[in-house]
């Protein structure tokens, strides 16, 4: 047995021993009150949700921008501020996708072609989105707390990364889903060999049952009985952010928003780093996007309000589908505190702003990206950010996962006969219909 299982043991015996043996613990974000380390996501004394707290000074000696440079390219090599098993040996090189500078997109959303950058989790992850990083988190301590089998609700992108992490540590999977979802991603679940469950409901109907489910299964709920441990994982999206600037902090990042986790987590990714003393403190203003069909949280900030009102999800943006999301009151937090806003999108501006990213950075993005670019077209033209500053979009899913959502966007053209003086006929209409239709792919 490991020594996270004596642990947790240790801990129904005496709370306070517990949380010394490990540089990392769970503690309640409103009553602050300690943990340990088990699977449990909620506050037994206030019933307010848990989020991990670490000893900064035990990690501070070997967290240092020269040790983490020595270390491979991926998320890992955060180890110390991320809630990991003693003894824990990746098996995924997950993370540390490319942060690339967009000149082509910055000109058409009014920014400085040298201060706009894309934070790209489209690639270079198991399953093309950032949620491979927050399951691959999850599930190193799924063995540790004795699960063989793990489970999540999902609006597709965790489907798809819990699905596969478990095929490769061996675990069996349980997977819930809205039965809309994408066939996309229906398919990129089942190629795994995990069980999907398909549910006639909206995700928060899923998210429900799941935690039902969890009270009754010995199973590892990623974002329910493991969720504190999870969205950690979304941290790493800041750490790299930062270190790939050259150990400095953007003036602006404009963030998706489902069920509000990840802005919150880049955040506290950069406050650990200025804690740390790896990067300068300087404010950030943070700036959440969401579909309008699905706008709870950007909803409150635009009313002011710091209450969430649920909303019956209806937009092509899929997986940022939650009505009710469970971390909105943080999420509203992260903003307004940060000097930011929110904004929103409808579908017809989703869709154009997936092609605009495609024409202008050969970037294709899921429906997620198409949010956060087209709230980011209006941010700029509302002056709520400048082009003068350093400014990060997120896009956390790759388009081949929402390739449904274009149908019929594109014609598809008459084959021409294999002769040159037919193409060249093709190549003048093609050039007449340009010049009469110039492109108009605008945000």
């Amino acid at each position: 047995m490991g020594p996270l299982f004596w642990l947790v043991l240790s801990y129904s015996l005496n709370e306070k021993a517990s949380s010394k043996m490990a540089h990392y613990e769970l503690r309640c974000r409103e009553c602050g009150r300690n943990w340990g380390n088990q699977p449990r996501s909620i506050c037994d004394e206030c019933f307010s949700p848990l989020e991990v707290a670490y000893d900064y000074d035990a990690v501070r000696a070997s967290f240092t921008r020269e040790q983490i440079s020595q270390r491979p390219p991926n998320m890992w090599r955060y180890a110390e501020l991320l809630p990991l098993p003693a003894g824990f040996e990746p098996r995924l090189p997950v993370g540390f996708t490319p942060l690339i500078q967009a000149p082509h997109l910055a000109e058409r959303l009014g920014a400085g072609r040298q201060n706009l950058y894309i934070k790209n989790d489209a690639v270079c992850l198991p399953t093309l989105s950032f949620k491979d990083r927050v399951v691959a988190v999850a599930l190193s301590q799924a063995g540790e707390f004795g699960f063989d089998t793990v489970s999540c609700s999902s609006t597709g992108n965790l489907a798809n990364a819990v699905a596969a992490q478990a095929a490769r540590e061996g675990l069996k999977a349980w997977i819930f889903i809205p039965a809309d979802l994408e066939p996309a991603k229906i398919l990129g679940t089942q190629v795994f060999g995990a069980n999907v469950v398909r549910i006639a409901g909206s995700y928060d109907q899923v998210n429900r049952l799941c935690s039902q489910i969890a009270d009754e299964q010995h199973w590892g709920f990623v974002n329910v009985n493991l969720r504190p441990y999870y969205a950690e994982g979304s941290k790493t999206v800041g750490f790299e952010i930062a270190e790939q600037l050259g150990w400095r902090l953007p003036d602006n990042i404009v963030v998706p928003m489902a069920g509000g986790s990840l802005i919150t987590k880049i955040k506290k990714a950069f406050d650990e780093l200025i804690k740390l003393g790896l990067v300068e403190a300087k404010q950030v203003k943070f700036f959440g996007a969401q579909a309008t069909g699905c706008s709870p949280i950007s909803t409150a900030v635009k009313t002011g309000s710091a209450e969430i009102e649920p909303q019956k999800p209806s937009t092509i943006a899929r997986s940022l589908a939650i009505g009710n999301p469970a971390d909105g009151h943080y999420a509203i937090k992260t903003i307004k505190q940060s000097g930011g806003w929110s904004e929103d999108v409808s579908d017809p501006e989703v869709i154009e702003s997936i092609r605009l990213l495609a024409e202008t950075e050969g970037i294709f993005t899921e429906t997620a990206g198409g949010v956060t670019v087209g709230s980011a077209g209006k941010l700029y033209r509302q002056d709520r950010i400048l082009s003068e500053e350093t400014t990060v979009l997120c896009i956390t899913g790759n388009g081949l996962k929402t390739t449904d959502a274009l149908a019929g966007v594109y014609d598809t053209e008459a084959p021409i006969a294999p002769k040159l003086a037919e193409f060249e006929r093709y190549l003048q209409r093609t050039l007449d219909v340009a010049e009469v239709e110039p492109s108009t792919v605008e945000v």
